[in-house]
């Protein structure tokens, strides 16, 4: 009961007027910026993260609430009338999407998606309020080690588990570690990696980091890669759905919501698992299956409602625990940080209001979304005709301006500049961007627990176990580890004789 008064008293602060005009302009701005070629929601909400400073807390999460969600659905824009996927989630969505549009349907994929995002991020937000302090009382009776034994599950649920290959990902997250080493060690207070410039002492501003990896990094791939001349965009007029739509699109938000959610709650989780098993459930169970492959609209339906309620459960372990477990979820751990607030079980006791807001807004972000978006599909497919040099251009102008505007230092545009050539190439190597993140958010804190686990137990590695929580942790990493060697000499060759 104190939580849906805590929820009542969120919406108060975030129906006011101005508040409410702040969500407003986080959803259009987030929208604006999401559904242009090759930008993901990561990127967007990186992008547009310094838009937020010099704002009261309160007033920059209503923002970036709205930022959050518009981001999401701009990507699955993209992926519809372009074939463009901003990120690896919305690659399932692009397969049905884009041919539903070539084939004359663009209004009703778009539909569909948007309405598919509102029922399942509301869904998911719902969840998130039910789920979120349940986990946070489970949080607040972990130890030290317990919390790092966590931590190294995050770095090894992003390189093992997520990742094409489990050595670019190791060296990505290598690349995060190192840049979280930037700074004074606060054990022994002596600099690490300052090269004796003064201004390195209190580290890298996870800002600059994520702005210059996602928007600098990505700005010079996507340019490098794409044509000068705008894309041939699918003509589209006002999204709708009918009534045949609807009957074939409503279970599949419901099934793509119930896979989400809980693979985006788990620490080790992310949205491209649940997107492929409801494109997969969704192919199993229609009536159509002749049209899958060729514009099937539960294709777009539920992998879309999928990867939005995963997007809502990626929120439970950032905020009950600070472990972010996608590329969007680590950058709002960054705004977080960049105020001094840190997630994790006592952020319900000192932030309390701030959190219940931050999820009021995702409400209010979410029904703003679907009443601006199905009207103003035509225009944001008009943004997608911007020519690609002003565009880059732009990103490149505003992520130099935010990433300033933090400390007001030249050297953070140094910084940026050699961020985002590291950005371009990782991209060029083929390297995933998420576990350098990772790396750079968590690497210190994971540090920091592990020292603080070692200290009580004077040394001895036995300190680095604590209770149940730790070890079925590290035997669930011992499992992931273990798995590839188990089903290449074992499985394999018992199938290989049975066959």
């Amino acid at each position: 009961m104190d939580n849906l008064d805590n929820l009542m008293q969120g919406f108060a602060d975030v129906v006011a007027p101005m508040n409410l005009l702040l969500a407003l302009i986080g959803v259009v701005i987030g929208t604006a910026v999401g559904v242009l070629p090759g930008i993901g929601p990561a990127m967007t909400v990186a992008l547009l993260l310094p838009v937020t400073y010099g704002m009261e807390p309160v007033q920059a999460f209503i923002m970036f609430a709205g930022i959050f969600y518009g981001g999401m659905y701009g990507g699955s824009t993209t992926s519809i009338l372009l074939n463009t996927p901003g990120e690896s989630s919305s690659v399932v969505t692009a397969i049905e999407g884009n041919r539903m549009a070539k084939s004359g349907r663009a209004a009703q994929a778009l539909a569909t998606a948007a309405i598919g995002s509102f029922v399942a991020g509301t869904i998911g937000t719902l969840l998130l309020v039910l789920v979120t302090p349940f986990v946070v009382d489970f949080a607040v009776g972990l130890g030290a080690p317990d919390y790092f034994a966590l931590m190294l599950l995050s770095f090894i649920a992003v390189t093992s588990v997520l990742g094409a290959s489990r050595i670019r990902g190791v060296i990505s997250l290598l690349l995060g570690l190192t840049i979280g080493l930037v700074g004074i060690d606060a054990v022994s207070g002596q600099q690490r990696l300052t090269l004796g410039i003064p201004q390195l002492a209190d580290g890298i501003d996870v800002v600059v980091v994520a702005v210059g990896i996602f928007a600098v990094g990505e700005a010079m791939w996507v340019a490098a890669h794409l044509r000068r001349k705008p894309a041939e965009i699918i003509p589209v007029g006002t999204p709708w759905m009918g009534k045949q739509d609807f009957k074939r699109s409503w279970k599949p938000w419901l099934r793509g919501t119930a896979l989400g959610f809980p693979f985006g709650a788990l620490p080790a989780g992310g949205a491209e698992i649940p997107t492929f098993l409801s494109y997969a459930t969704e192919k199993r169970l229609t009536r159509h299956p002749e049209e899958f492959g060729k514009g099937a609209i539960e294709g777009v339906a539920g992998p879309e409602a999928a990867n939005n309620a995963s997007a809502a459960g990626t929120l439970v372990p950032m905020l009950a625990i600070g472990l972010p477990t996608n590329a969007t979820a680590a950058v709002m751990l960054a705004a977080f940080q960049s105020y001094g607030i840190q997630p994790g079980p006592l952020l319900f006791e000192r932030e309390a209001s701030l959190v219940w807001v931050l999820i009021a807004s995702l409400f209010v972000g979410n029904l703003l979304l679907l009443l601006l978006n199905l009207p103003l599909a035509p225009a944001w497919a008009k943004l997608l005709q911007i020519p690609r040099p002003y565009l880059y251009a732009g990103i490149l102008f505003f992520a130099s301006m935010g990433a300033y505007a933090v400390n007001a230092q030249p050297l953070d545009l140094f910084l940026l500049l050699l961020l985002g050539l590291l950005g371009f190439g990782i991209r060029r190597f083929g390297l995933p961007v998420l576990p350098l993140i990772v790396g750079v958010i968590l690497g210190p804190r994971a540090e920091l627990q592990g020292r603080r686990s070692l200290q009580l137990s004077g040394g001895e590695l036995s300190g680095l176990v604590g209770g149940p929580v730790s070890y079925a942790v590290y035997t669930t990493i011992v499992l992931v580890l273990a798995w590839p060697l188990v089903r290449r000499f074992v499985v394999r060759p018992l199938r290989e004789r049975s066959a």
